[in-house]
């Protein structure tokens, strides 16, 4: 993975962490590896909402995606 990459995967993120600290929660970037599938927690209230698996795929997952090639998935480490 380029560090390129990783740059890009932190400003995506840089762009949805507002509306996750907005609900009271974060989310933190672990990893991405070599099937480029991104690694990150989901923290604060974030970390308990019944419907962060969905924030994670419907938003995170596809934000990521969208401004990152190479991205296949967005994970949610425990």
């Amino acid at each position: 993975m380029s560090s390129t990459m990783e740059t890009d995967i932190l400003e995506a993120i840089d762009v949805i962490r507002p509306a996750l600290q907005a609900d009271g929660g974060d989310i933190v970037f672990n990893s991405i590896d070599d099937a480029g599938v991104v690694h990150v927690s989901l923290v604060g209230a974030c970390g308990t909402c019944p419907v962060s698996a969905m924030t994670l795929k419907a938003g995170v997952e596809r934000i990521i995606k969208d401004r990152v090639p190479g991205v296949t998935e967005v994970v949610a480490d425990a």
